[in-house]
This record gives structure tokens, sequence and C-alpha cells, in this order.
């Protein structure tokens, strides 16, 4: 009996032990932890980071919503002459056949202005723009530069247009979130999202193009050339141009050309009916420590100075071989095309600022650069602007003067008496007075054409040559 209220008295304390701290917990609400065996763990963020900003998804309507009607669908027939078959002969059909080409372009302004890609509307013979609300124009073209890929359109519509506004490209972040606006596949008024990859890529191993695209993973595919590439704002930050692929359709990367080098391109093809190009004047590599370890110095980031173009703003300014550009208006170089990508957004004429490092010491110089002098020419080499000094050595009226002969022509040009300083005064019948003249002699060529090239030697003999 003893032993049964003993255990009724232990079970009833207990009772009222439990009761009593479930009762205190609860009003103090303080949480119970309690440790069990074999649990998985539960892990937390240990920054200031917000979880309910995690749910937030960035905001693309606006953007979306000021773009899309301002990306058109740019057609480009050209017409091509096949040869005769039998069935054009038994019914009367010309052998001219049509191809047709497809990409974007981008509004720039309310009176009909469109930026597009140079490939979209190359060798057109017919060109035209629909609009998003299905209205066709045709298109005229007012210039194009193939060196950076952007052409200028314009096409005269009945009414204002919706037009995209430029952003500074300059400013655009890695991590940035865009849009892709255009009609891959000519599926109209698409719009695909992604950030920004990576900025100053160059896909030219040449180096025979300046190139300085921003890289972006939105997805780009045939169509899209020639269409926007807008921030969250809708501002344009860049014209889509090329994608890398294996199988011809997107597979990660896409690249567009900044706005600010297209911006400058279209002013120039409207104030100057062509481009501007400036150059600043140096040939050179991007350091690394490879490169660093041969030339015995200590950087290994920043553009090497190689040489110095002679009478060119870099000279003008005291850049000599062997300095190290580290920034350019005081943004950091690290790649050839940071500097390339910052100098082609500017023009003949305008400053920059370089720092620069040498020995250890920096220094700043203030750079004009100056217009492009030199140009290679096929079969011949690099040539340049004569000067009247190296006229009058020849008694030449005109031409511009050999500065470095073609590697794999210079042992036919020498064994004719031809060498660095002979002066080209026409191509294929044209007065050449500069590198201007020279590429546009080229440039209008046919394929078809023998080159001429008429040039007076360094003992000042007059000679022509035929190249088939």
């Amino acid at each position: 009996m003893k032993k049964i209220i003993t255990l009724v008295l232990v079970s009833a304390l207990g009772g009222i032990s439990t009761l009593g701290s479930y009762k205190l917990f609860l009003e103090d609400e303080k949480p119970i932890i309690v440790a069990q065996e074999n649990t998985t763990p539960t892990f937390l963020p240990t920054s200031n980071l917000s979880l309910s900003n995690l749910d937030e998804a960035p905001d693309f309507t606006i953007a979306a919503e000021n773009t899309v009607n301002a990306v058109v669908h740019v057609k480009n027939v050209t017409i091509s002459s096949g040869q005769m078959t039998l069935q054009d002969l038994f019914s009367g059909r010309s052998p001219q056949r049509a191809q047709m080409g497809t990409g974007s372009g981008v509004i720039i302004n309310a009176d009909g202005y469109i930026i597009t890609n140079n490939h979209v509307i190359n060798n057109s013979d017919e060109l035209s723009v629909t609009l998003n609300n299905n209205k066709t124009y045709k298109a005229e073209i007012i210039g194009s530069d193939p060196k950076t890929d952007i052409a200028l359109l314009k096409i005269e519509p009945d009414e204002d247009l919706p037009y995209v506004t430029f952003a500074d490209s300059d400013n655009a972040k890695i991590g940035e979130w865009v849009l892709a606006v255009g009609n891959p596949f000519n599926l109209t008024s698409t719009v695909t999202a992604g950030i920004i990859s990576a900025k100053s890529r160059n896909l030219d191993p040449s180096g025979k193009y300046t190139q300085s695209f921003i890289q972006t993973d939105a997805a780009v595919n045939p169509g899209n050339s020639g269409g926007a590439l807008v921030n969250t704002q809708g501002e344009l930050v860049g014209i889509n141009t090329a994608i890398t692929s294996q199988t011809g359709s997107y597979i990660g990367y896409s690249f567009a050309v900044p706005s600010n080098i297209a911006r400058r391109v279209i002013e120039d093809i409207m104030e100057y009916g062509n481009v501007q190009n400036g150059i600043l004047g140096i040939t050179g590599g991007a350091l690394n420590s490879k490169i660093a370890d041969e030339l015995g110095i200590n950087d290994t980031e920043g553009i090497y100075v190689d040489s110095v173009v002679e009478d060119s703003g870099a000279e003008k300014a005291g850049i000599q071989k062997g300095d190290i550009i580290k920034e350019i208006d005081y943004i950091k170089v690290s790649k050839f095309a940071d500097l390339t990508g910052h100098i082609g957004a500017r023009r003949a004429g305008d400053v920059v600022n370089l720092t620069l490092s040498k020995d250890g010491e920096l220094r700043t110089v203030a750079v004009t650069l100056t217009r492009n002098e030199t140009i290679t020419l096929p079969l011949v080499g690099r040539v340049k602007n004569a000067k009247k000094e190296d006229l009058k050595k020849v008694k030449a009226s005109n031409g511009v003067k050999i500065i470095e002969l073609n590697n794999e022509y210079k042992s036919y040009w020498k064994k004719n008496g031809v060498d660095e300083g002979a002066i080209i005064t026409s191509i294929n019948d044209v007065k050449i007075n500069s590198v201007d003249d020279a590429q546009e002699a080229i440039k209008n060529r046919s394929p078809y054409e023998p080159l001429r090239i008429e040039l007076i030697n360094s003992n000042g003999e007059k000679e022509r040559y035929n190249f088939r």
C-alpha cells in the first residue's frame, strides 16, 4: 500500500513539474532547441543578406515595353546570276536567283534612322524593314563600317516612331541584367534575358578588326543580328552581333558591339559620311607573368608598348618603347581589347588620358588621337601617307609610301628593285593621294579585275605592275 501511495505522489509531482515548465516556457516565449542524434544539420546564412530578398526577381517588363516596338525586322534580298539550266531555257525563265537574308535593327530616332549590323545588309539589292505593327518600308543604306560591323539605315515613315535611347556602355557592369530583343528565326519581337558575362572580348585572333565585344548569356540566335541589347531601364547597351556555336544556334555565348562604339560610328556616318577612326599610335600587347619574365619586368598587368608610330599622338605625347599603359581615362587596362574598345568609341582629334608605368614610376599624359595614316595593301604590304619630303625625294606629285613589304612577296619586290620607301602613285588607274584613296581603290576593284600598281622606286624610276 505504501508503495502505491509513493508511486502516485511521484507521478503527481512529475505532472506538476511538467505543467509548470510548459507554462514557464510559454509565458516567456523562449524556444526550446532539442538536440537529437543522427539528424541532418540545418545550414543558415551567416551574411547580412535578408532571406526575403532571395524571392525578389528582376522585373524586365518596363525594359521590354520600352524596346520591343523599337526593334525591327530587316530583310535583305540579293539577286545572283546563276548558270542557265534546261528548265530556264524551256520555260523562258531568267537564270537570276533571289537570295534572302534576315536580321534585326534598332530604331534610334523618331524620323526613321535604324542601326543594324553591316553583315545583315551587306551586298543587298533590295532592303526592307518591317515594324512591330507589321508596316513595311523600303530602306536606304546611309553608311556602314565593316570593321565594327555597324550600319545605318533610313526609312520614310508616315508617323513618328518609337525609339531606343543610348546607355553609356562604359558603365555597364559584369553581372548586370540585360535583355536581347530581336527576330530570331523570323520570330518577331522576341525578348530573352541574361547577364553581362564579360566585357572587352576580342574574337579575331588575326588582329585585322578592332573588337571589344560585350559578352552575354542572353539567348541570341540567327536573325537576332542587329537587334538590341538593353539594360533593365530599356536603354541600349549594345547591338547583338555574333554567337559562338558549333551548331549554328545559341549554346550559351553571344556578343554585342558596345553602344558607345556603335553610337560613334553612326554619328560619324551622319556627320562626315564615313567613320573618323582615331588611333593612339602604338604597337604592343597585354602583359602576363610569362611575358613579364621574358621582358625582365615586374608588371604582369597592362599594355606593354613595343613601338611608337612616327608623328602619332603617342609620339607627340612622349610615350616610348618600354612604357606600360595601366589606365586609359582612369579606367583600368588589363588586355588589349580594353584599350582598343575605349579608343574605338572616340574619333580623331579626341584627347585621352593614359596612366603609364616605367621602372615602377607612374605618370599621366594626355594623348590626342590622330587619323589612321597606315593601311595594308594586298600583295604590297603596309603603306602610309607620304610627307612632302618623301615625294620631293623621288620627284613625285602624289602617292603613298611603302613602309613595310609583304613578307610573302618581299623577295619578288626587292628582286625588281622595289624596297621600303617606294611611292605608289596609282592603283587601277586611280590617282592616289592618301591611304584613304588607296583603300577606296582596292575596295571598288572587282574580284575578277587585275590589280594594277604604278609606283616610283627608290631610284626615282617609274614602274607598272599587273597582278592577276
